[in-house]
Formats: C-alpha cells, sequence, structure tokens
C-alpha cells in the first residue's frame, strides 16, 4: 500500500523522468546559445561589411564576406612579436603562479599548521586592501625587474581567492587518513605534498592553470606600465593598433573627408582583435574541460 501510495503520488505530484529530462536539455540549450552566441556574433561580424553588422544583417551568416579586418591586424609587425611575448609571459607566469598557489594552499589546509588562522587573515585582507599602483611601481623600479620579464608575474604572483579554491580541495577531497598513514610509514610533508597531494589533486590543478592562463594571457595594463614595445603582450599590440587606426580615419576626416573607409576598417579591426586574442584560449580549453568543473565545484565549497 505504501509502495503504490509514493508512486501515484510521484505521477500527480512531480514530473516524469522522461519530461524532466526534456525540460532539462531545453534550458541547457537556451543556457549554451546565451553564452555562445555573443562570441560566435563577434566571429561572423570580423568576417563582415561593418555597416552590414549594424544594420543587423549578420544574425546567422555574415554579409559582404572580406578579410580586411584580419588583414589590417596582421599586417602590424609587431603582432607576431605580441603572440611570442605573451605565450612566453603566460607559460612563466602560469608555472610561478600555480606552484605559488600549491605552497599557500597546501600548508593551509593542514588542520594542526601553527597560526593557520592568522596566516589566513593576512592573505584575506589581501584582497580587499592594496597599496595601490604608486607603491606597486616604486617596489617594482627599486629592485630592478622594471622592463624584464619579472616583472609581469612577480609582484602579484599569488591569486588569493584560487589559493582558497585550492585549500578547499585540499581539505574535503583528499581523505586525512592518506596523509596519517604515509606519516606512520615515515614519508614527511615534502614527500607527502610531492607524491601523493599533487598526483591526486590534478582536478584543482587543472582549474588554477586555466584561471592564471586566462589571467596572463588577458594581461595588458601590466605591460603598459612596466614594459617597453618591443616587450608588448598580445592585449597590449591589438590595442595599439585599434588607436592608430581610429586616431588616422580622424585625421583623414579632417584633411581629406576619406571617413568612411578608414573607419569601417578600425570596426573590422576592432571585431578582428577579439578573436584573434581569445582563439588560443579557446583552443586549449577543451583539453582541460574534464577536469575543469570537478575540480572547481570540489574546491568552491567547504564540506
Amino acid at each position: 500500500m505504501t509502495t503504490v501510495t509514493k508512486k501515484n503520488q510521484g505521477k500527480l505530484g512531480g514530473l516524469s523522468d522522461r519530461t524532466s529530462d526534456i525540460i532539462l536539455v531545453i534550458i541547457s540549450v537556451l543556457v549554451l546559445l546565451i553564452v555562445a552566441y555573443p562570441l560566435y556574433y563577434v566571429l561572423v561580424a570580423s568576417f563582415s561589411d561593418p555597416y552590414d553588422v549594424y544594420a543587423g544583417k549578420t544574425f546567422l551568416l555574415p554579409s559582404q564576406f572580406t578579410l580586411k579586418g584580419y588583414e589590417s591586424v596582421f599586417a602590424e609587425p609587431n603582432i607576431v612579436r605580441g603572440y611570442g611575448n605573451s605565450i612566453l609571459y603566460t607559460v612563466l607566469g602560469t608555472i610561478y603562479s600555480v606552484a605559488l598557489i600549491y605552497l599557500v594552499a597546501y600548508p593551509l589546509s593542514v588542520a594542526d599548521l601553527p597560526g593557520k588562522k592568522i596566516i589566513s587573515i593576512f592573505f584575506i585582507i589581501t584582497m580587499y586592501f592594496g597599496g595601490g599602483l604608486i607603491p606597486t611601481y616604486l617596489i617594482v623600479q627599486q629592485t630592478g625587474i622594471m622592463q624584464t620579464v619579472w616583472a609581469m608575474f612577480l609582484p602579484g604572483g599569488v591569486a588569493v581567492s584560487n589559493a582558497i579554491i585550492a585549500r578547499n580541495y585540499f581539505e574535503t577531497s583528499i581523505p586525512g587518513s592518506l596523509k596519517e598513514a604515509a606519516s606512520i610509514d615515515g614519508a614527511s610533508h615534502f614527500r607527502i605534498f610531492f607524491s601523493m597531494i599533487i598526483p591526486l589533486s590534478m582536478p584543482i590543478l587543472s582549474v588554477m592553470v586555466v584561471f592564471s592562463m586566462v589571467a596572463y594571457w588577458n594581461e595588458w595594463f601590466t605591460a603598459l606600465i612596466y614594459m617597453t614595445n618591443e616587450q608588448a603582450t598580445l592585449p597590449l599590440v591589438l590595442r595599439n593598433i585599434l588607436i592608430k587606426s581610429s586616431a588616422s580615419a580622424s585625421q583623414t576626416s579632417m584633411i581629406s573627408g576619406g571617413y568612411a573607409e578608414l573607419n569601417k576598417i578600425t570596426e573590422m579591426i576592432k571585431f578582428a582583435s577579439i578573436i584573434v586574442a581569445a582563439a588560443p584560449m579557446l583552443i586549449v580549453y577543451p583539453f582541460v574541460q574534464k577536469y575543469f568543473e570537478k575540480g572547481l565545484m570540489a574546491g568552491a565549497v567547504k564540506g
């Protein structure tokens, strides 16, 4: 009697499994369209005439297909150097940041760490209060790393929010009994860290790698402040291209009235620059996506 009642309640008071699946699929598709369409729109717009873009003729497919935007971007002699600089800064910065995040997060996940609460508060304070640009600039200048690759990641190598996510992962997803067993067998903290913690934390490692890579790849303000034009990152190079194109269009409009054509090229460069800057990260992400969700969810919530 009880079983029948429960079955009837399930049919009357709730949806069937098939209906629920259909609703979830529809919601997922809508969310996918909302998230993915803006990027697709920019991709289509980068191959289209800007006037057709503003006229709403590129909803799904390019209109008056053209490569002038990409030609203008890659005609810049500094574009290859910008790619090289961004790759260098991203690789070195990611290795440095992820290493520091682990060295900060793992000790803070140890229950009997002396002064754990005080150290945690110290790190959390830095999330809300900072010295500002001028003190940081003076430190970089006086330490002699101005206009060197070190200026790109040494001043802000540890993202505290990422360290907190990693710490929560170590506390909730790696059983303490494993570490206790290793300690009983005579393993030191360093042996436990390198032989056990790192291999068991690949999901959160992939999350930290993605976060750091995206941050360093998109970095332009640090390069603007501390680096020369030859050391500029790709986003900074693209910014300079767009500024020069906009300035040329303004000058032409005052001198010869040829503003329309140059303004079209400027608009094409805007869309093409977004795709050129985003493409490498879009290519890399699928390779770590399978770890990303698991690591992020496990590290974001403390059980």
